[in-house]
């Protein structure tokens, strides 16, 4: 083995090179269908930017990405090297590469659906039929589906595997393998396990009467022409394989890096199994095509529109049988996602199959769209180890960033089986917790207060009660009560729009929605006409900008004009409601964004707001609250056992909502929110911006969050499709001064780039003009959280009149 010095100048020596080794390739092919486009040219070049910068990184060595559709290859990239010790190789086109746990779905997951095709083998059946020694230690009723979708409650991997799985022969290390106990009840969780598809790669061999590998090759690999696919490669193969790590014996190349695999001879059903981006590209668009082969060359003539797999097979294996649980759901084999689309972070994970590998690989493959997307490296190469997972990341973003948003009803028109699992995502959910909203305490009160009365609903998603129920569907089949009406704030009632909104109908009730935000973000004349009261529902963010909070302003302004009663259901501040503070919104300044001179986090419930609202704005709405029941100031929303829901297409988590308040005072500047990724409001960036620099900047001046350099591609709004620099922001203090942490945000991105940072664009959602003047004279950090404390305790006595909790 190489010293750590030789291994330092082989990766100088790499990275120098990188120039003159790393080049792009494209594939000609048969375009893209017209609703599913790929990489146009800026897209392509960004990609070879990420790929090469992943590569000067030292994250990965090199890579061959391959995009295409169920025409074909629409585009290939081949950069840096496939071996860096003990000599430098560059990657090519035809690299062949240790999949991993790929294994999992290419071969054994496609075998072990062929043969329950064939009746020989039964999903729903014991294992123990199949392999009785399997049944001892409490195995006896784990079925061949649970060890697909990996809720078996088997353990990741057997016993004792490390150091003596080099001396254990095959048969003695499945011999554990049968003699192992679960750790957890078959169905009762998700439990990721290689021992899984170890066992069903056994159960092909017994099944079938053939070697694992022999099946693969014959049933699957052959008819569809993946010449290069298979295990233990020979040594033509070998030779242009990527190395992944050394072990005794050498540097692996051709010999497969997965412990469990190595001890079980490189044939294994959970890995060991080398591939090319070609070959994987013929396996993707066979499932595109509903599981027949569209081979070329030499294999055309025997195989051509070979059957591999059923329609039906393929259904099963992209729609949730695992939808009990928390996402990510799976199929049969395969992880689900959601399809490869500009919103794909919004949706529910069904429309898209993906699965990844330990040593680098990814493949994602899209019935919706009808698309697909490989990803290849040998990271574990790399000297640090590696990580794929950024270019993984980015080139999964920037494809889906060029395709335009997909419904739920477009996923189930795609994949009929998965309406159920479609219903379930979108079902509420139950409470468990202490706390009791404005909707249960109603409904305890049998709707005394609103028996007899022809209502109107001001709601979305958010307003739902302890049993997972719509506030429209409770109060529909109230006794004694009229639900008429329809209202819904920005975002629309399902909370699926970042853009004006027209009216609607609900599906459930069958009644009109009024949108207001639309033509006009206020009930419009004759709106309420009809109506003995109107009820407000909705769940708020609990900081000042968040237009659900002027939409209750409206509301009183509307009803008090009708002379009817508005009845607020009141909900938790999920922030907590014993903090508040930050800058305050000047006097003057109203607007929709801001409808009263609050500070950035008010510390109120909405119906403590509404009456404040109310009283100081001298309103006069005939205003009922209906209090919640165990609500504790301050308790945040974990605490209080209420169901979550996103309130607003990227304020989708806890932890994003958490630093929405501050992280959205960059909102409306040329600074990305990491709207359009998996972290919005976690992770802030621009093409212009250092990362490094600037988390070291920011871990300069706050101890209440750690930041850390990140790149990203968000598929929406700022930036979208292009590679942004930034930083990760994860609060390490829940009970933080409000808006210090945004305001040192502005301050030193204003600092660092005073040319380019657009800083008058955060004037509007800073509100106070005497901090954004600070902020823009360079006032040191001091000065600005004393003139946000006086800001706050000017409030404090303001809002204490209001207080109910």
């Amino acid at each position: 083995m190489e010293s750590p010095q030789s291994l330092r100048s082989c990766a100088i020596t790499a990275l120098r090179s990188l120039v003159a080794f790393a080049w792009i390739a494209w594939a000609a092919a048969a375009p893209a269908r017209a609703d599913a486009p790929l990489f146009d040219e800026p897209a392509r070049a960004v990609l070879l930017q990420i790929a090469s910068g992943e590569i000067a990184d030292g994250r990965i060595p090199g890579a061959v990405i391959l995009a295409g559709t169920v025409d074909g290859i629409s585009a290939q990239w081949v950069v840096g090297n496939r071996m860096l010790r003990p000599r430098i190789e560059p990657m090519t086109a035809d690299t062949v590469f240790d999949l991993a746990s790929l294994t999992k779905v290419v071969a054994t997951t496609t075998a072990v659906m062929q043969l329950a095709e064939r009746g020989k083998l039964a999903l729903a059946a014991p294992v123990a039929r199949y392999w009785p020694a399997f049944g001892a230690h409490g195995k006896a009723q784990i079925t061949v589906q649970q060890l697909l979708t990996h809720t078996s409650g088997l353990p990741a991997e057997p016993p004792g595997l490390g150091q003596a799985s080099h001396r254990a022969t095959p048969a003695a290390l499945l011999s554990n393998i049968a003699g192992i106990s679960p750790v957890a009840a078959p169905d009762a969780r998700i439990l990721y396990s290689d021992v899984n598809f170890v066992v069903l790669g056994v159960l092909v061999a017994r099944v079938s009467g053939m070697p694992f590998d022999a099946y693969c090759r014959k049933f699957i690999f052959a008819p569809l022409g993946m010449t290069d696919t298979g295990f233990t490669p020979n040594p033509a193969r070998a030779a242009r394989a990527a190395p992944t790590t050394p072990d005794p014996h050498g540097m692996r190349q051709g010999r497969v890096h997965d412990p469990l695999a190595s001890a079980l001879g490189g044939v294994a059903g959970n890995a060991g199994l080398f591939s090319t981006a070609a070959d994987l590209a013929r396996f993707a668009r066979m499932l595109l095509r509903g599981g027949l082969a569209d081979t070329d060359g030499a294999a055309r003539t025997r195989f051509h529109r070979a059957r591999i797999l059923r329609e039906e097979s393929i259904d099963r294996m992209a729609v949730p049988l695992t939808a009990d649980a928390s996402p990510p759901w799976r199929g049969l084999g395969w992880e689900l996602d959601a399809p490869l689309v500009a919103n794909r972070y919004r949706l529910p994970p069904i429309g898209a199959i993906g699965h990844a590998g330990f040593t680098g690989t990814a493949l994602w493959i899209d019935f919706v769209t009808r698309r697909f997307l490989i990803v290849l490296t040998n990271r574990v190469h790399a000297i640090n180890g590696g990580d794929a997972a950024a270019l993984r990341a980015q080139t999964l973003a920037l494809l889906s960033s060029g395709v335009g948003p997909v419904s739920p009803q477009q996923i189930a028109v795609a994949l009929p089986d998965s309406h159920h699992a479609l219903e379930q995502a979108a079902r509420p959910p139950v409470a468990a917790g202490p706390v009791r909203t404005g909707i249960d305490v109603l409904a305890a009160r049998q709707f005394g207060m609103l028996a007899g009365m022809r209502i109107g609903l001001v709601t979305n998603r958010t307003g739902f009660d302890a049993h997972g129920q719509r506030t429209v569907d409770v109060l529909l089949h109230a006794p004694a009560v009229t639900l008429v009406r329809l209202f819904s704030p920005e975002h629309g009632l399902d909370i699926d729009a970042d853009e004006a909104v027209g009216d609607s109908i609900d599906g459930s009730s069958g009644l009109v929605v009024h949108s207001l935000y639309g033509k006009t973000k206020r009930f419009p004349p004759g709106a309420l006409d009809g109506l003995d009261a109107l009820v407000f529902d909705l769940q708020d963010a609990g900081v000042r900008f968040f237009t659900y909070e002027t939409t209750l302003g409206y509301a009183l302004e509307a009803t008090a004009a009708a002379h009817i009663p508005l009845i607020v259901l009141d909900r938790p501040n999920p922030l907590g409601a014993d903090r508040f503070g930050g800058p305050a919104l000047d006097a003057g300044h109203e607007s929709f964004t801001g409808y009263f001179p609050l500070p950035l986090q008010h510390g109120m419930t909405i119906g403590e707001l509404a009456g404040l609202f109310n009283d100081a704005r001298h309103i006069g709405a005939d205003l009922r609250i209906v209090p919640m029941e165990g609500y504790l100031r301050s308790m945040h929303f974990a605490d209080t056992g209420l169901g979550w829901l996103p309130i607003s297409p990227n304020l989708r988590t806890l932890p994003a909502l958490d630093l929405y308040p501050d992280v959205a005072l960059l909102e409306g500047t040329d600074v990305s929110v990491g709207r359009g990724t998996p972290h919005p409001f976690e992770w802030i960036g621009a093409p212009w911006i250092d990362g490094a620099k600037l988390a070291a900047a920011l871990n300069g001046v706050l101890d209440e969050a750690r930041f850390g350099p990140v790149d990203f591609v968000p598929t929406e709004s700022t930036y979208r499709g292009q590679l942004c620099h930034g930083v990760r922001i994860v609060a390490t203090q829940s009970q933080r001064m409000p808006g210090r942490l945004g305001v040192s945000l502005v301050a030193t991105l204003h600092a660092l780039y005073p040319q380019v940072f657009d800083f008058a664009a955060t004037r509007d959602a800073i509100g106070s003009g005497a901090t954004w003047q600070a902020i823009g004279r360079g006032d040191a950090p001091l000065a600005l959280r004393s003139a946000m404390t006086r800001e706050a305790d000017a409030f404090r006595p303001v809002r204490q009149r209001y207080l109910r909790y």
